[in-house]
């Protein structure tokens, strides 16, 4: 329990904060949140409700986003490292590379990437 008596210290302390400082915000409000204010774009009205669902397109549209974002995020570091590792890192490489490129060519035979 000795070694858990700072960890439960800080923790109390930033409840502790946390509510003081959300109690001193509603007490020194000038105005109560307006209601019937409605979000905006560049100064026009909303076309649609800010919470409406997005087309399930959208969502292969982020599947293959991510797939190019996790390339990228592995070729990062691989850049470092294969000087290092030598043609061993090349390999991995293009086997990877192979992967995705295999993942894509699929979407595009399953016509994910095809809008209308």
């Amino acid at each position: 329990m000795d070694e858990l008596t700072p960890l439960l210290a800080v923790l109390g302390v930033g409840v502790l904060l946390t509510v003081a400082l959300r109690t001193l915000a509603r007490g020194v409000v000038v105005a109560a949140p307006l209601a019937d204010v409605v979000p905006h774009a560049g100064g026009l009205p909303p076309l649609e409700h800010p919470v409406s669902r997005f087309h399930v397109r959208w969502y292969v549209v982020t599947m293959v986003f991510l797939a190019f974002d996790m390339e990228m995020i592995f070729m990062y570091p691989w850049t470092l490292v294969v000087a290092q590792r030598g043609p061993a890192a090349v390999i991995e490489m293009f086997g990877f590379l192979a992967l995705l490129v295999a993942g894509v060519l699929y979407a595009w035979r399953e016509g994910a990437l095809r809008w209308t």
